[in-house]
């Protein structure tokens, strides 16, 4: 009986994990909407800027990794999991305000700004993960990757856009 209950506590909680941060993207995804087909094409590029439909794909399993490895940090009863779980929030939180900086207020200076805070607080994020379970930091490994290309291109972006 213990076990079917527990069994299904991680059911519901990997369910809303994957659920919690989807709602975040499905949120950015909206904020990105407002200017991508329109302020976003009007930029100059760097010629390295990917064409607008590699963001969903990569950033939809990004989301997936980052919702398993919270899971799995969440079903871990180790001294440093409120911690990490904590930073998590902070980092969705933080990935979130960045596309309405970028995308929403169109202020490529303020985004470029907050992603540093947001490359910090998602490899903070991945080194108290991998502490806890290897797997769950591994899952965070492309989030790093990709919000390093992110700032390297938001930064270029800045530059060939300065008015």
């Amino acid at each position: 009986m213990e076990n079917n209950l527990s069994r299904r506590r991680d059911i519901l909680g990997l369910v809303a994990f994957i659920i919690g941060c989807l709602v975040v993207s499905g949120i950015g995804g909206i904020i990105t909407a407002t200017s991508v087909g329109s302020w976003y094409l009007s930029l100059e590029k760097p010629p390295f800027n990917p064409p607008n439909w590699v963001f969903a794909p990569v950033w939809t399993t990004i989301y997936v990794f980052m919702a398993v490895a919270g899971w799995r940090v969440w079903r871990r009863n180790h001294v440093t999991r409120h911690r990490a779980l904590m930073v998590f929030g902070v980092q969705l939180g933080l990935n979130l305000t960045w596309s309405f900086l970028f995308f929403g207020l169109q202020r490529i200076d303020l985004a470029m700004i907050e992603i540093f805070v947001l490359l910090i607080a998602i490899v903070t994020s991945t080194v108290l993960f991998w502490r806890i379970d290897r797997l769950a930091g591994t899952l965070f490994v492309p989030y790093v990757l990709w919000v390093s290309f992110a700032t390297l291109l938001n930064g270029s972006l800045w530059v060939l856009n300065i008015t």
